[in-house]
């Protein structure tokens, strides 16, 4: 992929890039929805990425040339949105704290599946963002980007999103998965242990989160904090949600949050001390909470995740990300990876029609510069 983005830029703007940034899609072990209630989230960057080749330019205008979405074109100093792809870019650009003295060029190119809650848009934001720092000629800060990522697609794009896809974009460590703590901005490594493999689960479905239900669930739970009088549900207890004055539906919205936030750091520690087998019960329990009480699966995802748990060597599989569509992700006996990918592909398909695409990841670095 560098050398296609590299060459890519030099039949696009007849010129050499100057540098190339790669920068890694995601997918969450356990925490979903969590992030914007200041809980926690155990997600891994992966091996698929976007890669970005960029030049400075003399003057103010930024040229985007995107290979599978075309060339997006505007001014440094009149950034507005158009509800177009280019918004992750321009919106980047208008949140982070550097001073871009010119313009750029860039050629892109993804191996993230665009709507599959593998994160192609953090990816975007935080590859702009470390070409911008380095652009300016300024240190580079990950978590100051990642602040200026989520603020760009909350301000610019209109998607209410949390923290956690742009901090573990922009923070990965190589062979870790990690454990973020959404208030503090604190990520520790939880390793994984080398006799298991993770697996995304692609259903072959799509949608897009400004499109979907997750506002109306981020207001619930904001709703909730209020009623209990707490800064957020993190700060709740299961007691507090289930002896509260609540709507049924804002309860279980808030049930599954605090117990996913405690499943999350369970996960993690049974995965430091090498007990997969326990991380993966934490995942099939979380799919079922995100179906039941969050209802941000689907038909496509339940399907793949019960289909998944049947096979010889799998730990546990859930839904990753926001939901509604998109993607699953399993733990899997290293020895039976093949097995399974080729088995549960053959009956996901004959149930549902969709056709899936499973492959195995290894937790990737962050963004960085290649």
């Amino acid at each position: 992929m560098r050398d296609q983005v590299i060459a890519g830029f030099r039949s696009r703007f007849d010129a050499a890039p100057a540098f190339v940034v790669r920068s890694p899609g995601r997918v969450n072990l356990i925490g979903d929805h969590t992030d914007y209630n200041d809980g926690f989230v155990l997600p891994a960057a992966i091996e698929r990425a976007t890669w970005i080749a960029c030049a400075p330019r003399l003057d103010r205008r930024v040229a985007v040339h995107s290979a599978e979405r075309g060339l997006a074109e505007f001014e440094l100093d009149d950034l507005q949105p158009t509800s177009e792809w280019s918004d992750y870019v321009a919106g980047t650009l208008v949140e982070l704290d550097i001073d871009l003295e010119h313009g750029f060029t860039a050629y892109l190119a993804t191996e993230i599946a665009v709507g599959g809650a593998l994160s192609s848009s953090a990816a975007l934001e935080m590859g702009i963002a470390r070409a911008a720092y380095e652009l300016a000629g300024t240190p580079w800060d990950p978590v100051a980007a990642a602040l200026a990522g989520q603020r760009a697609e909350n301000d610019f794009v209109g998607m209410p999103c949390g923290i956690m896809d742009q901090l573990i974009v922009a923070t990965a460590q190589e062979g870790a998965a990690s454990l973020i703590d959404c208030r503090s901005l604190e990520a520790t490594p939880a390793s994984i242990p080398d006799e298991v493999t993770v697996v995304v689960l692609d259903t072959g479905t799509r949608r897009r989160l400004v499109d979907s239900g997750y506002e109306d669930r981020r207001v619930a739970c904001e709703r909730v904090a209020a009623a209990l009088g707490v800064p957020a549900l993190r700060d709740a207890t299961l007691d507090m949600v289930m002896e509260a004055n609540l709507d049924e539906v804002d309860r279980r919205r808030a049930i599954h949050v605090v117990r996913e936030n405690a499943a999350t750091q369970e996960t993690a520690a049974a995965l430091d001390a090498g007990d997969a087998v326990g991380a993966g019960r934490h995942m099939n329990t979380s799919h079922t909470s995100l179906r039941d009480d969050y209802e941000v699966s689907s038909p496509a995802l339940d399907a793949m995740a019960e289909i998944a748990r049947h096979r010889k060597g799998c730990l546990g599989a859930r839904m990753t990300g926001a939901g509604f569509a998109g993607c699953a992700v399993a733990l899997v006996a290293t020895d039976r990876v093949d097995q399974f990918v080729s088995e549960t592909a053959e009956l996901y398909r004959a149930a549902t029609g969709n056709q899936p695409t499973l492959y195995p990841t290894a937790p990737s670095a962050g963004v960085g510069l290649v």
